[in-house]
């Protein structure tokens, strides 16, 4: 081979990379700046109506990010569920709440699967990498680099019910934020600024005190789920702190007020 041609291919192979490189930061960039069409944006409202409460200054941003994440993710049903385009966008509406005012990304995520209602995989709930969500059957999944899923029943009506709560898209997407460090623990990327001392202060008087009330029978507005260890109390905490945002803020105002720097949010003031 030409000595001219060796000096040439290892050139050609890095102008290829950063061609591709560029070519993906550019598509980034443009699904991001692109909205909802009027049909989307109808369906989202529908569906997740915890989307109109968001401010004004939020909304383009949060539609540029679903179709990122849509972009990005391939939906496939499972037990016969035949994936439709409001499925992809009730999923992909909520799950995009959580990073609407961050810059942090599913980046791992390549594939949501969804089966019908509540699914057996015959898994244990716990194994380092895999985040079970255990009630009556599983509501839903959540791998460290991927897949997340879903019960479709599941995700639909926690979309639907905007204030009670139980929000399994959430809940698992909380667990995928969690897991951007490396392990699913319930201390995910902190801010900067953010003190991991304040976080873990507040995380484990929260946690410990919410164990205390589902271990004694009294009503608790953490779903009794998050007692369960540090990591779905961060999910179940996430899902509250969307759903019930004054109530968190007013009993738990520590964990609320790191839960907002976190996410850069502050539901309680949403109308």
């Amino acid at each position: 081979m030409s000595p001219w041609l060796i000096l040439l291919v290892p050139l050609l192979i890095v102008a290829l990379l950063v061609y591709r490189h560029m070519a993906k930061r550019k598509r980034r960039a443009a699904l991001l700046a692109t909205p909802l069409t009027p049909q989307q944006r109808h369906i989202v409202e529908q569906l997740v109506p915890l989307v109109t409460r968001l401010p004004n200054t939020l909304r383009a941003a949060h539609e540029g990010k679903i179709n990122l994440f849509l972009d990005q993710v391939t939906f496939r049903g499972k037990n016969g569920v035949e994936v439709t385009e409001a499925m992809r966008l009730s999923i992909a509406a909520q799950a995009c709440l959580l990073i609407v005012n961050s810059p942090q990304w599913y980046d791992t995520i390549r594939n949501v699967l969804l089966y019908p209602a509540v699914f057996d995989t015959g898994r244990g709930r716990h194994d380092g990498t895999l985040v079970h969500e255990h009630r009556h059957g599983t509501l839903g999944e959540s791998w460290q680099r991927g897949p997340v899923v879903l019960s479709w029943n599941d995700a639909l009506h926690g979309g639907l019910r905007a204030d009670d709560g139980e929000n399994v898209v959430i809940h698992e997407f909380a667990h995928q934020l969690d897991s951007l460090t490396g392990h699913t623990n319930g201390i995910p990327i902190l801010r900067k600024g953010q003190a991991y001392a304040k976080w873990e202060q507040a995380m484990l008087d929260a946690y410990h005190a919410h164990v205390a009330k589902v271990e004694a029978g009294e009503p608790a507005l953490i779903d009794p789920y998050g007692a369960t260890n540090h990591e779905e109390f961060f999910a179940e905490g996430i899902v509250t702190f969307f759903e019930k945002p004054q109530a968190l803020k007013a009993h738990e105002p520590a964990l609320y007020a790191e839960f907002s720097k976190l996410l850069a949010l502050n539901p309680a003031e949403w109308n």
